[in-house]
């Protein structure tokens, strides 16, 4: 099992202690562990309470894929950008191993109970493990390249799609060694293998509680094979379906991304529910049915769509900025849904009600210490794509065709979809047709006689139609082809390319005219192009990065008569530079002075895990493991360009650029002044300069401020008709500016009050003329003086008040309702004089401290 697994030192992951109160749930089985890439952890979620009750850190696998398979007692995690492997037991959660594996999409495992397989898709490679230890147990159950599936179903069997042979095969596992034997006893054996459709065509495949269902996705045919007879059915798509791993129940979902369309199958081929999934920004991922309703969750994971069998849309599971696709799980009655890419999971009851679950809660084992809150960044409004314009596909490209011993090849190259995905091609020739896979791109037709010529024509299909033909050249079968060419070895370099060299061909004493390589992925197999040397270079994007390629090739002579195909090569993983980071955002930190914050979106790895970002700004690089960095240190108010790029084996990705403005220092504009006889009202406007300001107001003259509010701020206790200097200073982190306007506060008046008393006899005091006393009598001085007297004012009269004096107390009881005081007020009567205040009503209240003192 060399090119599959190799035993390497620890995976170093961590759980922090386990008392046995843990060990006691260690195996509580209504539970997911989920991933989480941000942080570098994996967390289980409980199902019951919807909580995390564990956090394992996975730290070298921050920000990568992470499989997790998972069983009541194990735990598998395959990082697949270093395809490393790590296994823990439940029993303790403290136990763990590492096996590796060739990194990438093309390597999966599977988990069912205490058996555990590693499926090599790419290499046709099928490896029993011991899930404790990840070590190999018997000898690898070897197929063809490029198979498909690698799940168990409910009965623990695993089964493999052969799309070469239009085959699934079940593989039971050797069986536990009785107890006290040690190890596992015997090799895993082939139980079943049965025609599902034909050679070289497409397929996915779900596992059922017994068995699986295999789509035919060049046909639209779905096929169960299980313990029940098997049965087909060709199902009305409206373009390539897939199907989700595993499904719980009888009713298999079908799902066509594209065009998001959903149909649901029953195990007697009828149609339970057909409904199209509205909207068009993304496609779908396979959707999960399950107790009745359908899951379908879009492909940029915002949404997971729900829908009754009946066809009816019921309310949606959404999450805010989810990093990335949603991972949908159904284990012991709930659905656990999961976004990697976010501190977010939801767990849905088998009635269908929906619990948000925090991945991040610090108060469970494993958890970490409250962080430093930050400011949100707001989401980026996404825009509308515009929407294609579909037609037929075109011609496919490079169509050839190589003589055998009574048997030609022909493959090709894609033909254009022209904007909706290709189905199958379609090849003609000696009077015959043939249905070939749209990933597959090639065909042995055998059965021809030697000496005839041959020619084929190849057209591709989608939802559109049929594309033109195009033929191939002539060829004439023959018992004389050259010997395949050696094993190849393939590299993948850093700018992209793959570079495929092999051992040359024995040409049998015919030239070799040229060699024809072709890319062997999970589940299909492509021509990517012919060479007259030994070796090819395969051109950077022609091949998907990050996902696991292997290598044949045919060579073909001056007679047009090609060998056999070569051994598979090694499997590589095409990777380049990675992605530009997305949605980049610098922002001003409001609270700190000559700082901004930096935050991005992962970009595209291509192919290599992201080791690192660099922040450029000012002369200055910053290394950064995740994706937000603060840089501080620049001056007030200046404008600060940022670059941030993200790097991998390959190297630095292109930059992406913003610009961010650090605080400034805030202005500060006085709009108004309002004063009343004994307060003020400031109006400001100010300019925070990007941060958070506060205001202060101070007065002149022993009047009193106020702070807080930078639109208005009042001051109070002021004397009347008196000038004052009022001052607004505004602060923010970057500093104080000051501003200040003058203003005079208004007159305070006063009214003349005698108020009829309670003794009748004196009643008319007040109404009527008495000679020498008549109302409200004013003063030189603060005495009842009748030399002094300066006069006297009607009940009534209104008085300007200037400020208050002590002065002789005034018991005049039937004035102000019996008011006495010893104050005495200064008031604008032919000049300056005096009343007592006992006579005098001041406005705004009556209040003595209103008036200073004289």
């Amino acid at each position: 099992m060399g090119t599959v697994l190799a035993l390497t030192a620890g995976l170093g992951l961590t759980v922090l202690g386990l008392g046995k109160a843990d060990e006691a749930v260690a195996s509580f089985d209504a539970a997911s562990w989920v991933w989480s890439r941000v942080k570098g952890e994996v967390s289980r979620v409980n199902g019951v309470t919807a909580k995390i009750d564990t956090r394992v850190d996975v730290g070298q696998a921050r920000g990568h894929g992470l499989d997790v398979s998972q069983s009541d007692r194990f735990v598998i995690l395959r990082d697949v950008n270093t395809g490393a492997i790590g296994s823990m037991d439940l029993t303790d959660l403290q136990t763990f191993w590492n096996q590796q594996s060739s990194p990438g999409i093309g390597v999966s495992v599977a988990l069912h109970d205490e058996s555990a397989f590693i499926v090599d898709s790419v290499q046709g490679k099928v490896q029993q493990v011991d899930p404790a230890g990840l070590r190999a147990i018997g000898q690898p159950v070897s197929f063809p390249p490029g198979i498909t599936g690698g799940d168990f179903d409910g009965k623990g069997r695993l089964w493999i799609v052969v799309p070469s042979e239009g085959t699934v095969t079940a593989i039971n596992p050797a069986p536990k060694a009785a107890e006290g034997a040690g190890g596992q006893g015997g090799e895993p054996q082939r139980v079943r293998t049965e025609s599902v459709g034909g050679a070289s065509h497409d397929y996915q495949l779900t596992t059922l509680d017994s068995g699986v269902a295999v789509l035919d996705r060049t046909t639209n045919e779905l096929v169960r094979v299980g313990d029940s007879p098997t049965s087909r059915v060709t199902l009305p798509l409206t373009g390539p379906g897939t199907l989700p791993a595993h499904t719980d129940g009888s009713t298999v979902a079908v799902t066509v991304p594209e065009t998001r369309q959903v149909v649901g199958v029953d195990p007697q081929g009828n149609i339970k529910a057909k409904f199209t999934v509205p909207g068009n920004q993304s496609q779908l991922q396979p959707a999960v049915a399950w107790e009745g309703y359908f899951y379908a969750a879009d492909t940029d994971g915002g949404t997971v769509h729900v829908f009754d069998q009946s066809g009816q849309q019921q309310k949606p599971i959404t999450f805010d900025r989810p990093g990335g696709a949603l991972e949908l799980d159904v284990r012991e009655n709930y659905l656990f849904v999961n976004a990697p890419g976010s501190p977010l999971a939801q767990v849905v009851d088998n009635q269908h009600g929906v619990r948000p679950v925090d991945k991040y809660a610090d108060d469970v084992l494993g958890g970490d210490p409250p962080p430093v809150k930050t400011p949100p960044v707001p989401p980026r409004e996404k825009k509308k794509p515009n929407k294609p314009v579909v037609s037929k596909p075109g011609a496919p490209r490079n169509v050839r065709a190589a003589a055998g011993n009574a048997e030609a090849r022909v493959s090709w190259q894609a033909a254009p979809d022209n904007g909706a995905e290709i189905t199958k091609y379609v090849v003609t020739g000696d009077n015959r047709t043939f249905d070939v896979g749209a990933d597959q791109r090639s065909l042995a037709v055998t059965g021809l006689t030697n000496g005839e010529t041959y020619t084929f024509e190849v057209h591709a299909v989608n939802a559109k139609g049929s594309g033109p033909d195009r033929e191939s050249n002539p060829v004439k079968p023959t018992a004389e082809v050259p010997d395949p060419p050696g094993t190849p070895s393939a590299e993948a370099k850093p700018d992209g390319s793959v570079a495929v060299t092999w051992p040359a061909a024995n040409g049998q004493g015919a030239e070799i005219e040229r060699y024809t390589v072709t890319a062997v992925s999970e589940g299909g197999s492509a021509p990517v192009g012919d060479a007259k040397e030994t070796s090819l270079t395969i051109g950077a994007g022609q091949l998907d990065y990050g996902k696991q390629y292997a290598f044949t090739v045919v060579a073909v002579n001056d007679r047009g008569a090609g060998s056999k195909a070569s051994e598979i090569s090694n499997s590589v993983v095409p990777f380049a530079k990675p992605g530009k980071p997305e949605g980049l955002e610098a922002t001003t930190v409001s609270d700190k002075a000559g700082t901004i914050r930096v935050t991005w979106a992962a970009p595209a790895d291509n192919g290599r895990a992201i080791s690192k970002y660099v922040v450029k700004a000012d002369g200055r690089n910053v290394d950064v493991d995740g994706t937000t960095a603060t840089l501080d240190g620049f001056g007030a108010g200046e404008s600060v360009p940022v670059q941030v790029v993200a790097v991998n084996e390959a190297g630095e990705s292109d930059p992406a650029t913003a610009t961010a403005r650090t605080v400034a220092k805030p202005t500060v504009t006085i709009t108004g002044v309002s004063p009343t006889f004994n307060s003020a009202t400031v109006g400001l406007s100010v300019d925070a300069g990007g941060g958070s300001a506060s205001c202060e107001l101070t007065v002149s003259d022993g009047g009193t401020g106020s702070e807080g509010s930078c639109s208005s701020l009042k001051a109070t206790k002021l004397k009347p008709s008196t000038g004052y200097t009022f001052t607004i200073t505004a602060k923010n982190a970057a500093g104080a500016v000051t501003g200040r306007s003058t203003a005079t506060t208004d007159d305070l008046y006063g009214t003349a009050t005698c108020v009829n008393g309670p003794s009748g006899d004196q009643k008319t005091y007040c109404d009527n003329n008495v000679s020498g006393r008549n109302g409200n009598e004013i003063f030189e001085v603060t005495q009842q003086d009748d030399d002094r007297q300066a006069g006297w004012v009607e009940n009534g009269t209104r008085l300007k008040a200037y400020c208050k004096k002590p002065g002789d107390k005034v018991d005049a009881w039937i004035y102000n309702d019996n008011k006495v005081s010893t104050w005495w007020i200064r008031v604008a009567y032919k000049g300056e004089n005096y009343i007592p205040w006992a006579w005098l009503n001041l406005d705004g209240g009556d209040d003595l401290d209103s008036l200073p003192t004289c």
